[in-house]
């Protein structure tokens, strides 16, 4: 029996309309339609030219219904023209993901969502009332992947199709996730991870609207503060710093260039006119789209480097639980794709965040 929800989950993830689908696969548009909304179920033969043309097994359409991501309450972190299709094709990525969440969650205790409700205080504060109740008080911000995933956030990578996006968050449940685009400098994908902590902490209980411009200026401004502390940033930045001091100084919170810059401005030490001075030089060279001589390694997953570790110690292959969800080996790859890709292939070494280092278990 094929379940109508997942025909269209599939052709959303590959970004298809139903008459692109239709050509792809031979099948008619009227046709297709039926089976999306259940009026009619296809034939054997029918769901397995389907199956092709979306490069999903043919298994994947008989599974039970998909709990999706909900529409509602997603903040898109993407370029104002991005097309509705991209951003369907991400969340339909977003829904395998939490498949892939479900399944890791039956057979390893994982680390309890602890994001607190705030209310609404402004962003600045918000990050300092985390940074608080999470113990960082002004230092650096560690691993940012590691510091969520211990706080219980899911992080999971965007797949490298749906690079217009920058990156998501959403809660599903009591669950929140966060999905990031692994192909941005380590730096700006760590402004990401802490823009959308903000949008889950400063937008999910509805008293503000989670998207749109105001949204955006919130959770850029609470990762700026949470990323560089005020006090920290006075303490360590002179007033008026020169641009050979703002790339040395940067490589202490981990950030851009520019969003060092920015944070400077905004504490007050720079002038609007050294603010856009400062900002052309950078853009000169070369520090607008890129980071020259930035961050190399990667902030990768240190729960999904340890479920992959656990179940290849038990003999279970990543292919062997893309099988169990009825996606291609492929497919999963592209989730984790810069997160864990090393460790499901080979090894790769697991960090030590002593938090999740206790709580990550094989549920016996």
């Amino acid at each position: 029996m094929v379940t109508p929800s997942r025909i269209t989950l599939a052709r959303k993830r590959r970004g298809l309309t139903l008459a692109e689908l239709s050509k792809r696969a031979g099948v008619s548009l009227q046709s297709l339609s039926n089976y999306e909304t259940g009026r009619t179920s296809p034939r054997p033969s029918t769901i397995r030219r389907i199956a092709a043309a979306l490069s999903f097994p043919e298994l994947f359409f008989s599974g039970a219904e998909v709990d999706e991501l909900p529409v509602e309450g997603i903040s898109w972190r993407a370029r104002t023209k991005t097309p509705p299709r991209v951003l369907d094709s991400a969340r339909a990525a977003g829904s395998l993901a939490a498949q892939l969440y479900d399944w890791i969650d039956e057979r390893f205790r994982l680390p309890e969502p602890d994001l607190p409700s705030l209310g609404k205080p402004d962003p600045e504060t918000a990050a300092e009332m985390v940074r608080t109740r999470w113990g960082l008080g002004n230092a650096p911000a560690p691993n940012m992947v590691h510091l969520l995933e211990a706080r219980g956030v899911r992080v999971f990578s965007l797949p490298p199709d749906s690079l217009e996006v920058d990156a998501f968050a959403v809660w599903r449940g009591n669950v929140p996730f966060i999905f990031l685009n692994t192909m941005k400098t380590v730096e700006r994908s760590r402004f990401d991870a802490a823009h959308e902590l903000g949008h889950l902490i400063m937008h999910a209980s509805g008293e503000r609207p989670c998207t749109g411009p105001a949204a955006e200026r919130q959770a850029n401004d609470f990762a700026s503060a949470f990323l560089m502390p005020a006090a920290s940033v006075l303490g360590h930045m002179p007033a008026g710093a020169r641009v050979d001091q703002i790339l040395e100084g940067k490589g202490i919170w981990k950030v851009s260039a520019m969003a060092l810059t920015y944070r400077m401005h905004d504490l007050g030490l720079l002038t609007d006119w050294q603010y856009r001075s400062t900002c052309a030089d950078l853009s000169a060279r070369g520090y607008r789209t890129d980071e020259p001589q930035g961050l190399r390694k990667r902030e990768t997953s240190q729960i999904l480097t340890k479920v992959f570790q656990g179940l290849r110690s038990k003999g279970v292959r990543p292919s062997d639980v893309a099988d169990q969800l009825c996606v291609t080996a492929e497919e999963m790859k592209r989730l984790l794709f810069g997160l864990t890709m090393t460790a499901m292939e080979g090894g790769g070494e697991a960090s030590s965040d002593h938090r999740a280092k206790g709580v990550l278990s094989l549920v016996r």
